[in-house]
C-alpha cells in the first residue's frame, strides 16, 4: 500500500472530490431499475451542524449507500427549511438581512455536510426561502381558497404582546414566548386557517396503510391528535336569553347515557357566551376578571390540565332537556373554545374533573349510573365506567350502552340533538406576523373585499428593502411599496395581506420538489413524482410526530383533490418512518443553551468523518438516545485503524482457496450484516464486522483470501465510505466501491455443524445442549436425560414421557 498508516485527513477530501466530480450520487428516473427514495428531515440552516445532525444524516447515508449497492436507483436529496423566526431574530440582533444570514449559514453547513461525506444529490438542492420554491405554495393556497379549504376567521390564539405575533402551540410552551420569554395570552384574532378537520376521517382511516412502516408510538400519537369520538349533540335551552344571544347552548358528549346526571353547564372563558350571559348582572365584573385571568394560562397548559381548575358563575341558567331542571352556567378554565362547541355539560358523579369542580363550588352531584357496589349515594369520587341507569326516569334499570342509543333517539325525535361524530383535530392557523416567510397571496379591497392574487402574478416576493426593528407586529405592514397595490378585480386601491405563512407549510411538501426541483409549470413534474413517490424511508425526530407528519399527509391529499398531483389513491407520502433518538452528554440532550455541544468539525479534524459516523452508528440502536463518549470515539478510530493495517499487511494476492472455516466466516458475516442493516440494527451489524476482523487477525495475512478482504471492504463501505474507497482502490477494485455490488452469501456455506437443543422438564427450561446437527433422536434423548440440570429437576419423580421437537427441544414430562 502507498500509505501504511490510516490518515483520514488525506483520504477523505480526496474521495469527496472524486465523488462530486463524477456526479456519483446524482439520480435520474429509470423505469428499468427499482427506485428507493431515502430522505432525512430537511435541516434548519442555523449555521452549524451538531452531533444530533451527524447521527440523523449518518443513518440516512448508510441506508442510501447500502441500497445503491443492492442495485436500487437511489434518490437522496437535501435542502433547507430556510424561513422562520430564528432568522428574523438573528437579523435584528446582527443588523443584517435575514436572507444574508440564511444563505451564509447554508454555505457553512454545506461545507460540513461534504466533510461528512454524505451521498447527497446536490443538483436537487432547494431552499424554502427561494421565490421559485414558495411561489408554488402560494399557488396551492389560491387553489385551496377556491375550494373552500382555506378560510379567514376569528379564533382564540396564542398571542405575544411583546413580539406582537401569533405563536404556534409549540412556540408557547409553559405559557411563555419562545422568542422573548414573556407571558403568552389567548386572544381572539382574525387569521387565515386551513381546514384540517375536513380530512380528519381520511387521515385516520389511512393510518392503516402506515402500520407496517411507522412505529406504534407515532401512529398512536396521530390517532390521539385527530381524536375521533362518537356521541351525541345536545341542545340546552337558555333560560330567559337576551335578544342578542342564541336561545340555546349546544354541547357534544360521548356519554348521552348520563344526561339525567347533568347538574350544571361549563363554557370556555373565551366563549362569547360568557360575556353575553353575564352582561347586566351582578356577576358581570367577576366574569370579566375571570376571563382576563384565564387568558394568562398557556394553551398547552390548558390542554394538559397543569393548573388549578377554576370557574365563575355567569348569572345565567339553562334547562336540562331530560329533567327540565334549571342548571347554572359557569365559565370554566378547563373548557377550550376550539374543542367541541366551547361548552360542556357537567355530570359530576361520572366525570372526575366535573366532580372536583362541583365539590369546590358546592354544586349538585347526582348518580345516574350505578357503581359496581350498586350504591346510589353521593360518591367520594366520580364513577366513569359503564353500568345500569338509576335516577334516569323511564331508563332506570337499562344497560348504559343500550341507553345511549335510546336517549339519542329521543333527542332526535324532539329536535334537540342526535348522533354525531366529533374530532379533536382543529383548523390549522397559518398566519404569522413576521417578515421572513412566504407572503399570503391575498389583496383587500374596500369595494371587492378579499381578492385572491391572480396566478399570473405569482410569486408575491418579499421586498428586499426592509427595516427589521424587533418592535413587534408584521414588518411588511410598514413597507408601503409592498402594501399598496391595485385590486385585481376593479383596479381600484388595494392593500396586500401582510401576514406570512407558517413554516410548516413549506415543510409539508418539500419532498415533492426534490423530484423535479427545476420544474416551472407547477410544484412538481407529475411524471417524476409518479416515479419517485412515496418516500420509501423517512428519518427524523419524534418531535414531529403530530405536527409536520400530520400536515404533510394532509397536504398530499389536498394536492390530489385540487388536481395538481396523484401518485397513489391515498397520496400517503411516506412508506416507512424511523424516528431516531437524541444525542446526549451527561444524560442531557445536547444544546447550545446548555453549553454541552460536541463540535463535529473538531471530531472530524482529529479522527476523521468515518470515525464520527462509525461511532454514532455503533454506540446505540437508532431509535434510542445515544450518550456521547470520548472513549467510544477513540475506540471507533482504533477499529478503523485495525481494518487499515489488516489490508496493508496483506502483500500477496492469494487466489481463492478451500479454507472452509474462512469461507464460513465470510458468508456468515455477510448474512449477519445484511440482516441487521435491513432491520436497522446498525450497532450489531458493526459488531458482526468487528468479530470478522478479530477472526481474520488469527490468520497469517497472506493466508487470507482476496474475497475475504473484498468482502470486508464492501461490508464496511456504508459505515466508513472514505476509507473503504481508498482500500478498494488499493486492492485493485474496479470503479468506486459505492457502485460495487453488495456481496451475496451462500446459505449452504453457513450451515452450522452443531445445533443447540433446549432441554425442558415439564415445559420449564433446564439446560441447553450443543449437539451434532444430524444426531439421532434416541441418542439425543439419552443426552437430555443424562443432563445434570435435568436430573436435578426430575429428582425422585417418575418420568412419564420424553417429547422431542426436531432440532429444537427435548421436553421431559414427569
Amino acid at each position: 500500500m502507498t500509505m501504511k498508516e490510516y490518515r483520514p485527513a488525506e483520504i477523505e477530501p480526496k474521495w469527496q472530490k472524486k465523488w462530486e466530480d463524477k456526479g456519483l450520487f446524482e439520480a435520474n428516473e429509470d423505469a428499468k431499475r427499482p427506485k428507493y427514495y431515502l430522505l432525512e428531515m430537511l435541516p434548519y440552516p442555523s449555521g452549524r451542524l451538531h452531533m444530533g445532525h451527524v447521527r440523523n444524516y449518518s443513518i440516512g447515508d448508510l441506508l442510501a449507500r447500502y441500497k445503491k449497492m443492492r442495485g436500487f436507483n437511489v434518490l437522496h436529496p437535501i435542502g433547507w427549511d430556510a424561513f422562520g423566526m430564528p432568522a428574523e431574530n438573528a437579523a435584528i440582533k446582527r443588523k443584517i438581512h435575514p436572507a444574508k444570514w440564511t444563505y451564509d449559514n447554508i454555505d457553512n453547513m454545506k461545507v460540513q455536510f461534504r466533510r461528512l461525506g454524505i451521498s447527497y444529490d446536490w443538483t436537487r438542492e432547494i431552499a424554502t426561502c427561494d421565490p421559485e420554491y414558495y411561489r408554488w405554495e402560494q399557488l396551492v393556497f389560491l387553489k385551496m381558497l377556491e375550494k373552500g379549504l382555506v378560510v379567514r376567521k376569528n379564533a382564540m390564539l396564542n398571542w405575544c404582546n411583546t413580539c406582537q405575533t401569533v405563536l404556534a402551540n409549540e412556540q408557547a410552551e409553559g405559557g411563555k414566548c419562545w422568542r422573548c420569554d414573556n407571558e403568552v395570552e389567548l386572544r381572539p384574532l382574525t387569521q387565515w386557517f386551513v381546514r384540517l378537520p375536513l380530512y380528519a376521517d381520511e387521515l385516520l382511516k389511512d393510518i392503516g396503510e402506515l402500520e407496517e412502516g411507522w412505529s406504534d408510538r407515532v401512529l398512536t400519537m396521530q390517532k390521539a391528535w385527530i381524536g375521533k369520538s362518537e356521541g351525541a349533540a345536545v341542545k340546552f335551552q337558555i333560560l330567559n336569553p337576551k335578544p342578542s344571544m342564541p336561545d340555546h347552548i349546544e354541547v357534544f358528549t360521548t356519554r348521552p347515557d348520563t344526561l339525567y346526571g347533568a347538574t350544571f353547564m361549563s363554557v370556555a372563558a373565551e366563549n362569547p357566551l360568557a360575556n353575553q350571559l353575564s352582561r347586566g348582572t351582578s356577576d358581570e365584573q367577576n366574569v370579566f376578571r375571570f376571563i382576563e385571568k384565564t387568558k394568562k394560562i398557556g394553551r398547552m397548559e390548558r390542554l394538559l390540565g397543569n393548573y388549578e381548575k377554576d370557574g365563575v358563575f355567569t348569572g345565567a341558567y339553562c334547562i336540562n332537556p331530560m329533567t327540565d331542571e334549571k342548571m347554572p352556567i359557569y365559565a370554566a378554565n378547563f373548557v377550550l373554545m376550539d374543542y367541541g362547541t366551547g361548552a360542556v355539560m357537567a355530570v359530576p358523579a361520572h366525570d372526575q374533573r366535573d366532580f372536583e369542580f362541583a365539590k369546590k363550588y358546592n354544586l349538585p352531584i347526582r348518580t345516574v349510573i350505578s357503581c359496581p357496589t350498586g350504591t346510589t349515594k353521593q360518591p367520594d369520587a366520580a364513577y366513569e365506567g359503564p353500568g345500569t341507569l338509576v335516577n334516569s326516569g323511564e331508563f332506570d334499570g337499562m344497560d348504559s350502552e343500550k341507553a345511549k342509543d335510546e336517549i339519542i333517539k329521543i333527542l332526535k325525535n324532539q329536535d334537540i340533538g342526535g348522533k354525531t361524530v366529533n374530532f379533536k383535530l382543529k383548523d390549522w392557523c397559518i398566519s404569522r406576523q413576521r417578515y421572513w416567510g412566504s407572503p399570503i397571496p391575498v389583496i383587500y379591497c374596500e369595494k371587492c373585499g378579499t381578492v385572491p392574487v391572480p396566478e399570473k402574478d405569482l410569486p408575491i416576493k418579499l421586498p428586499k428593502d426592509i427595516d427589521l426593528t424587533g418592535e413587534g407586529g408584521s414588518p411588511l405592514a410598514k413597507v408601503d411599496a409592498f402594501v399598496s397595490c391595485k385590486c385585481p378585480k376593479c383596479k381600484g386601491k388595494g392593500r396586500r395581506e401582510t401576514d406570512t405563512m407558517d413554516t410548516f407549510v413549506e415543510s409539508s411538501w418539500y419532498f415533492l420538489r426534490y423530484c423535479s426541483p427545476k420544474y416551472n409549470k407547477g410544484p412538481v413534474d407529475p411524471k417524476a413524482a409518479k416515479y419517485w413517490m412515496p418516500v420509501d424511508q423517512y428519518i427524523g425526530g419524534i418531535e414531529h410526530a403530530v405536527g409536520h407528519l400530520l400536515y404533510c399527509r394532509f397536504y398530499m391529499k389536498v394536492l390530489r383533490d385540487i388536481g395538481l398531483l396523484e401518485f397513489s389513491p391515498t397520496n400517503e407520502p411516506v412508506r416507512r418512518l424511523l424516528t431516531q433518538g437524541m444525542v446526549t452528554l451527561g444524560g442531557t440532550a445536547m444544546s447550545k443553551s446548555r453549553g454541552n455541544i460536541v463540535d463535529p468539525d473538531a471530531i472530524i479534524e482529529k479522527y476523521g468523518a468515518d470515525t464520527a459516523r462509525l461511532f454514532i452508528l455503533f454506540a446505540s440502536p437508532p431509535e434510542k438516545d445515544l450518550e456521547w463518549s470520548d472513549q467510544g470515539i477513540e475506540g471507533a478510530y482504533r477499529f478503523l485503524g485495525r481494518i487499515w493495517r489488516l489490508v496493508a499487511a496483506k502483500t500477496a494476492r492469494r487466489p481463492e482457496d478451500t479454507n472452509a472455516e474462512l469461507e464460513k466466516w465470510r458468508h456468515k458475516t455477510i448474512k449477519r450484516v445484511t440482516d441487521d442493516i435491513e432491520r436497522f440494527h446498525f450497532n450489531t451489524a458493526i459488531s458482526a464486522i468487528m468479530e470478522y476482523v478479530n477472526y481474520l487477525y488469527t490468520l497469517q495475512p497472506n493466508d487470507i483470501s482476496n474475497s475475504a478482504i473484498e468482502t470486508l471492504i464492501l461490508l464496511t463501505s456504508p459505515f466508513a465510505p472514505h476509507m473503504a474507497e481508498e482500500l478498494w482502490h488499493e486492492i485493485g477494485g474496479k470503479g468506486f466501491v459505492a457502485e460495487a455490488g453488495w456481496p451475496d452469501f451462500d446459505p449452504e456455506k453457513i450451515v452450522e455443524e452443531t445445533i443447540m437443543i433446549v432441554v425442558q422438564v415439564n415445559g420449564k427450561l433446564r439446560d441447553r445442549l450443543d449437539v451434532p446437527r444430524e444426531i439421532k433422536e434416541e441418542e439425543l434423548k439419552k443426552l437430555a436425560l443424562a443432563s445434570d440440570k435435568a436430573k436435578g429437576a426430575i429428582g425422585e419423580k417418575e418420568i412419564r414421557k420424553v417429547i422431542y421437537v426436531q432440532k429444537k427441544l427435548v421436553n421431559i414430562v414427569i
